[in-house]
């Protein structure tokens, strides 16, 4: 399937679908305290987002049971809100897709949970630093395996390993469409595949495990940890390509 190529008009349909999930982000960033369910607030999450007039596109998606992937500790994608209550020293992954007339958001963050350690803070820093770079260096004619590499290499500089199996994604009228954007590269040279063009929107969504990369699915059918067993981080942006650069689309 060909990668869509979005008109201006487009883009800022994806824009406002994907603004609410930044500033619904920035709301449960700034709401979660010790204490609170899974639940509650994945409840916090969706009821935000309806206010601001979207649909959470990942209820139902797949079966998936919830508005927002709330993936705490070990968990580092797809957790499913339950009665866990939330405490000083935790991690939580908050996840969050959109639907708006047609076109989807999707954005996520890790969040620290009151005071957390060293070793969290630069597991959550690597994650979002390897977004950033990411975003930083994209340009026209570079190579989406170009990409996963300069993913790869940067998370592994840090000492941590991407998660495997696990990929960004391209987003529209769809929650995932084309490409697939793993965070290193698999499958052949990076000079090979399909290049970024001017009008791509795509998520890009660094999953960082400490030791090994290598998922396990949790009884659940849902919950993504690694085969270490250690804390992960994830984050996300959806970003456009507009005037040669990327543009971050899911800001708040």
């Amino acid at each position: 399937m060909a990668i869509a190529i979005r008109k201006q008009d487009e883009i800022e349909k994806l824009r406002r679908a994907n603004r609410i999930v930044g500033e619904t982000l920035e709301y449960l960033k700034e709401s979660v305290k010790p204490g609170m369910t899974l639940k509650e607030i994945d409840a916090m999450g969706e009821e935000f987002l309806r206010s601001k007039g979207a649909k959470p596109s990942f209820k139902g998606l797949y079966g998936f049971p919830a508005a927002v992937c709330t993936s705490l500790n070990e968990v580092i994608i797809h957790g499913i809100p339950d009665d866990t209550e939330v405490k000083e020293g935790d991690i939580l992954g908050l996840d969050i897709g959109s639907e708006l007339e047609g076109w989807y958001g999707d954005a996520a963050v890790t969040i620290p949970i009151g005071g957390i350690g060293e070793e969290d803070q630069r597991l959550i820093a690597c994650a979002k630093d390897a977004l950033y770079h990411a975003i930083d260096i994209i340009r026209p004619g570079m190579r989406f395996k170009e990409l996963s590499l300069e993913l790869e290499n940067f998370i592994r500089s840090r000492g941590f390993t991407p998660l495997l199996n696990f990929c960004g994604h391209g987003i529209g009228r769809k929650p995932h469409e084309e490409p697939e954007i793993p965070n290193y590269l698999e499958h052949g040279s990076p000079k090979s595949g399909p290049k970024i063009k001017n009008g791509m929107v795509f998520c890009l969504e660094p999953m960082i495990c400490q030791k090994n990369g290598t998922p396990k699915i949790l009884d659940d059918k849902w919950s993504v940890v690694c085969e270490d067993g250690l804390r992960g981080s994830h984050y996300e942006h959806t970003v456009a390509i507009v005037g040669n650069r990327a543009e971050i689309l899911s800001k708040p």
